[in-house]
């Protein structure tokens, strides 16, 4: 079997397979007889209806059909293999089906043109000697302040007020009933639905429900009634509400004020597994100290990540990046399935394509980065010993304790994370990166522009909408 290559754009190769008259010939005959055994036909047993009547009942163009598919799963599967072509992904006939079928007769030599994705070819120019800045996270003491006050508040002990009016801070308890507006002159006020409440609970802090609604409790005595004049956000989830004013007669039935634990001893044994208020405290700091080590490090390697690609000449094939949407999908499925969403109904036949679409920039720069730093890994010959494969996999395992595995799955990822953090080792090594205040680089790089695409692509799509009425 004569094979003809040509290198085609997008990483694909044009293959020209001749098949010989006897392979052609053979094909349609097999065809023949496969039909002859299984058609139905009045007034013949099966098996037994004569050659001209089922070509004239089946269609001389139905059998070719069936004659070429078969050529085609046999034929090219043969030519990747004969050739030695890195072939990814699957076949696609070049040019039209309709057209080949009218050109093919069996036991005449035939010429099935094909195109297939290959592993791309990745040039670097250089990939050493860069000179980056990154943003330094830094551990601030505030964060274990903060981590520990919203502790105490979820402990708070409600205590009932006397001899004062509300204020920021408090929980009130509330009957209220509110009117809007509609859009439309000499419109008359119409009742919110779902605008109304008896011995409501409030927290009078700020964002808990529409701008002005806790902070005209504020001031109120119990047993007070007041009307409330305020406007619904412009971005309000309810179009029928959003930017109308409204007015809401409130009137404050019970006043109380959160009492918060100590912070002492007791209080970290109540919320943690530690004894003392100290140990809870050192935890903390080295965790969040870790976090922004880990940070910083990422950060550093997307800086040289990002210079590596702008020295890369790479032409990826549609199959590789058709996967690497898929797999983004899939991910962004799991997280907003962990967060409480249906995904059957958002992931439909109308927003999937819009999604893949909006995620395709994403996908492109991921390939272009993982491709890079595989090529400077194979470059500089890095790779991992068996101990340190098998070290991480502990790790992961007992990280994975109660759920389903692929070994093999999980080995390929290991490795293959090793190799990454190997590689973006060398390249801070063979690199200059200059650690600067988190803040500094205030223009978005290419690649987190790509990032907030692609996010978008989900929020646009999700719409998920949390306001609540008042």
């Amino acid at each position: 079997m004569k094979v003809t290559q040509e290198k085609l754009p997008a990483s694909q190769i044009g293959l020209d397979i001749e098949i010989p008259p006897e392979m052609s010939k053979n094909a349609y005959e097999q065809v023949i007889r496969k039909y002859a055994r299984s058609a139905n036909i009045p007034g013949f047993r099966k098996g037994k209806v004569p050659r001209h009547i089922l070509v004239q009942r089946l269609g001389a163009a139905r059998i070719k059909a069936a004659a070429l598919d078969d050529l085609m799963q046999e034929c090219l599967p043969k030519a990747v293999e004969q050739e030695k072509i890195p072939a990814i992904g699957n076949f696609e006939l070049r040019g039209d089906v309709d057209d080949l079928i009218v050109r093919y007769e069996p036991g005449q030599p035939l010429t099935l043109k094909a195109t297939v994705d290959v592993e791309p070819e990745v040039t670097l120019e250089t990939y050493q000697g860069f000179q980056v800045k990154a943003e330094e996270a830094k551990y601030d003491p505030a964060q274990v302040d903060e981590v520990l006050e919203r502790e105490r508040a979820k402990m708070a002990t409600l205590i009932p007020v006397e001899g004062r009016p509300a204020q920021k801070g408090d929980v009130a308890y509330v009957d209220f009933k509110g009117y809007y507006t509609p859009a439309g002159e000499g419109a008359e006020p119409q009742e919110i639905e779902g605008g109304s409440g008896e011995n409501f609970q409030v927290e009078l802090t700020e964002g808990q429900f529409i701008p002005g609604f806790t902070e005209g409790i504020e001031g109120m005595s119990p047993g007070e009634t007041k009307e409330l004049d305020v406007a619904f956000p412009e971005d309000y989830g309810n179009t029928e509400l959003a930017g109308r004013p409204a007015t809401f007669t409130i009137t404050l039935k019970e006043l109380k004020e959160k009492e918060l634990p100590e912070l002492d001893d007791d209080f970290a044994q109540e919320v943690s597994e530690y004894e003392t208020i100290a140990e809870l405290r050192e935890s903390l700091e080295k965790q969040f100290q870790e976090e922004k080590a880990e940070q910083t490090a990422q950060n550093k390697n997307k800086a040289l990540a990002q210079a590596l690609v702008e020295q890369m000449q790479v032409d990826l094939p549609e199959t590789l990046i058709r996967e690497e949407v898929d797999r983004l999908l899939t991910q962004q499925a799991m997280q907003l399935s962990n967060m409480g969403i249906d995904v059957k109904q958002l992931f439909n036949s109308d927003t999937v394509p819009r999604m893949r679409e909006q995620l395709r920039p994403e996908a492109i720069a991921q390939l272009k980065q993982s491709l890079a730093l595989k090529k400077v890994a194979e470059a500089e010959s890095i790779t991992v010993g068996e101990e340190e494969i098998k070290a991480e996999e502990e790790k992961m395992m007992a990280q994975l304790q109660g759920q389903e595995v692929d070994p093999d799955r999980l080995r390929q990822v290991v490795t293959d994370n090793l190799i990454t953090e190997k590689t973006y080792a060398w390249l801070a090594e063979h690199s200059t990166v200059e650690l600067v205040p988190e803040g500094t680089l205030s223009e978005g790089s290419e690649g987190e522009e790509e990032d907030a695409e692609a996010e978008e692509a989900v929020a646009v799509e999700t719409e998920v909408v949390t306001d609540e009425t008042p």
